[in-house]
């Protein structure tokens, strides 16, 4: 009997098979983890670095991986999508989209970096190999077709996140910030955890298809399944932490302050395009004949980031937390895209609201960076590390350094959605995708909250352009003193990179829209 169990168990052995991986269609995220292992291991065995060879790597890195990503994009617009590792990873256009995103953060905030973490201890490659470390995560979660997988990708990049926004360990604030990020991240993944297992128990699988495949033949619109509907409520809980969407935005802008600003800047651009991403793979795709019960409280969301954060963000008196608030903001602006992306959710038609989140993701990414990054030039002068980012320390900057004024002010004024900037392209797609679906009211509210957050955008324009310098400063900038402003080489680059984009995407628009509407042929 034993004999004939252990021959069953071996054929049994025999005859399994594991998933076929696709090596190469997954070259984006094995791109990124390479240069993340190479430069932690490199750099440990070497000397210190040639002055910005670390920013260089890590850049390089980064934009091989997003070369790759279009590269397959190329594949998946010839062959259409597919999944990948038995099902567990989806191969399309959606995470192709997000993963050039995310790269093309990552570019920017390590050119950011460089000048930065001169003269600190956290002058090396680990910093660096958090962000590309971070990054894989947020790739996973926009490529995951199983909730697993989304969940392993949010904690890969949680757990990086919460590193370094205390990585500042001579500064009190970013150690503040990075336990505040830990302790209210880890309530929300296990929120999210919570909502997966009683999906689970619900549909049977955590794979994505399945799901959709159990709910298209099994949903009872007349009895609705309550442990589904109490999953569905977590994951949006554990989700709405990750956007930063009222009432569950508490953290952002102690955490957005107290982080180093070139930290606060990848927060704000891939941490936040990642966690829309798992929004829209979980609610749009996974759960689709769910959405007469998630769209209502994604409109209540959309609804409070709007308000919330417009009016929040025109009483602070600090630059990074006017910022923090306005990417609360943001939020509500992306909400409604996911709002309109749900009213049809799951039909062969979908609309524009998916592409119109997408498109709003990589726009305001390069955007926020090059505001966080004008930032961290200002307040931290000619010292080392973060120094001070009241509204009083922008006090007649374009007297002071007029091309860095101009250049914020693109990105205030693309913030506040003006014709011409790539902010303006943004926020009319996620209001046009609103009305759309006639979602008369919440379009309306958009617009009015732009009205008021454009408040905020002017106050600190009038504060650049119409005010006089602090008294001393633009004599110490004349002279190169200690309050002076010194814009760095690699700071510079990315700031003109960044707001060039800003500026083309505003006068030519179209190439980008259609690129973004291709992203509704999702793996399923």
């Amino acid at each position: 009997m034993f004999e004939q169990v252990v021959t069953q168990t071996v054929r049994q052995t025999d005859a399994f098979f594991g998933p076929e991986v696709g090596w190469f269609a997954l070259s984006p995220m094995l791109a990124l983890l390479g240069g993340a292992l190479a430069m932690m291991l490199v750099g440990a065995l070497t000397p210190t670095w040639p002055k910005g060879m670390y920013a260089l790597a890590s850049a390089t890195t980064a934009g091989t991986a997003g070369a790759l990503a279009m590269v397959q994009w190329d594949d998946i617009t010839d062959n259409g999508p597919a999944t990948l590792v038995g099902g567990a990873v989806a191969f399309d256009t959606l995470s192709m989209f997000l993963t050039i995103t995310i790269c093309l953060a990552v570019v920017l905030v390590s050119l950011l970096s460089d000048e930065f973490l001169r003269g600190t201890p956290n002058d090396g490659p680990e910093i660096y190999a958090l962000f590309l470390v971070a990054a894989v995560g947020g790739i996973v979660m926009a490529s995951a077709n199983d909730l697993i997988v989304l969940f392993l990708g949010l904690e890969t990049l949680s757990l990086a996140l919460y590193v370094l926004a205390a990585s500042n360990r001579r500064s009190l604030a970013s150690a503040e910030s990075g336990i505040k990020y830990f302790v209210l991240g880890g309530f929300a993944s296990a929120f999210f955890l919570y909502g997966v297992a009683l999906l689970y128990g619900s549909a049977g699988s955590t794979n994505i298809s399945e799901i959709v495949a159990t709910f298209q033949t099994g949903v009872d619109i007349d009895n609705p399944d309550a442990l589904a509907l109490a999953g569905l409520a977590l994951l949006i809980v554990g989700l709405g932490f990750k956007v930063a969407a009222v009432p569950f935005h508490v953290w952002t802008p102690d955490v957005y302050q107290g982080a180093p600003s070139p930290v606060t800047a990848f927060m704000a651009s891939a941490g936040k395009a990642a966690a829309f991403a798992a929004m829209l793979r979980v609610l749009v795709i996974a759960l689709p004949f769910f959405r007469d019960d998630w769209r209502p409280v994604i409109w209540v969301l959309a609804v409070a980031s709007l308000v919330v954060g417009s009016v929040l963000a025109i009483v602070q008196t600090d630059v990074k937390r006017m910022l923090a608030y306005s990417s609360v903001s943001h939020a509500g602006f992306l909400l409604v895209g996911v709002e309109a992306a749900g009213h049809r959710a799951g039909e062969a038609d979908p609309g524009s609201g998916m592409p119109s989140v997408v498109l709003y993701l990589m726009l305001y990414s390069v955007l926020v960076i090059g505001s966080f990054a004008v930032v961290t030039v200002v307040s931290r002068g000619s010292g080392a590390g973060d120094g001070d980012s009241s509204l009083e320390s922008f006090k007649g900057l374009s007297q002071r350094r007029p091309l860095l004024a101009l250049a914020f002010t693109v990105f205030l004024l693309a913030q506040a959605g003006v014709p011409l900037t790539s902010g303006f392209v943004a926020k009319f797609g996620v209001i046009q995708a609103a009305v759309e679906e006639r979602s008369y009211a919440i379009a309306i509210i958009a617009m009015v909250a732009a009205v008021v957050a454009a408040f905020l955008y002017l106050r600190i324009m009038v504060n650049m352009w119409l005010a006089e310098p602090a008294d001393g400063v633009d004599e110490a900038t004349a002279a190169g003193e200690p309050g002076g402003l010194r814009v760095p080489l690699s700071a510079g680059v990315a700031i003109a990179g960044a707001a060039a984009f800003t500026l083309f995407v505003g006068v030519l628009p179209g190439w980008l829209i259609d690129a973004a509407d291709t992203v509704t042929a999702y793996a399923r």
